[in-house]
């Protein structure tokens, strides 16, 4: 892939996956005050500052993870079924998502269903 198709690949990738960014934070977030809420009153006792910097850190690495999308993305629009792949990157988003948000559950239900005892 020359410079030119690698640049014209990372900016459709970026067009493509930054607005999906945002669907991916607003799940992600979902579950968590999901599982805050339904671990409350317990669930209060955790609120620490450590804590909030915790789950700053996992919000972080979340993103992280989403940028895995990237490389697969501008690998598959460097190949010569480039314009399929544009038809079914939606379905590499579903999964990433689904998985993320079940990591998201897991990470939830541990970090709010079993506070730290006084």
């Amino acid at each position: 892939m020359d410079s030119s198709t690698l640049r014209l690949a990372a900016t459709d990738a970026i067009k493509y996956w930054e607005p999906r960014r945002i669907l991916y934070n607003f799940v992600l977030a979902t579950i968590v005050v999901i599982y805050f809420l339904k671990g409350l009153p317990r669930s209060r006792e955790v609120l620490t500052l450590d804590f909030v910097l915790f789950l700053f850190l996992l919000a972080v690495l979340a993103n992280v993870a989403y940028c895995a999308a990237y490389i697969v993305d501008v690998f598959a629009q460097g190949t010569a079924l480039r314009d399929r792949w544009l038809g079914y990157r939606w379905f590499l988003s579903v999964i990433g998502i689904s998985f993320a948000a079940v990591l998201t559950r897991w990470f939830s239900i541990g970090l709010f269903n079993n506070p730290p005892s006084p």
